[in-house]
């Protein structure tokens, strides 16, 4: 399996900034990985709280996490502001993939890029449900060209 090439901003639909923390940095002097997974679920997360289709305590069905990866191509770290750039590479009837590119503050080309893959299921039984139409809705703005 060979690497995938770095992104270029024109690749996503929608922003979020993030400023690392003294804590992001690991013994190496950058970012531990482990910290972009909390950047992806950010941005999805905000995005669908924003847009009003995510009620974390009342919403019937709810986006539960069935996968995360990610590329790294350049070091990011502390004190820095980083872009992250969301897209929805594929729409299921119960499921979808976002797709993110963390860029270093006006870079043109992404530092790293993975994807997060959300199950929609109601909220109490926990069993996949339907995209709630809203939900749909606000995706449409986030669909990449080739999906």
């Amino acid at each position: 399996m060979s690497k995938p090439e770095p992104a270029p901003r024109s690749a996503y639909r929608a922003w979020r900034s993030i400023t690392t923390r003294w804590a992001d940095n690991d013994a190496y002097g950058h970012v531990n990985n482990v910290v972009y997974y909390g950047w992806f679920d950010t941005a999805v997360n905000a995005y669908l709280i924003e847009q009003g289709v995510l009620d974390m305590r009342a919403g019937a069905v709810i986006g539960l996490v069935v996968e995360t990866q990610c590329n790294y191509f350049s070091p990011l770290s502390f004190p820095q502001t980083v872009e992250l750039g969301l897209r929805v590479a594929h729409q299921g009837r119960s499921s979808v993939r976002y797709e993110l590119g963390v860029f270093a503050a006006g870079q043109p080309q992404a530092a790293a890029q993975g994807h997060f893959v959300h199950v929609y299921v109601d909220a109490t039984s926990r069993q996949p449900a339907p995209l709630p139409s809203a939900l749909v809705g606000a995706l449409e703005h986030l669909r990449s060209p080739s999906s």
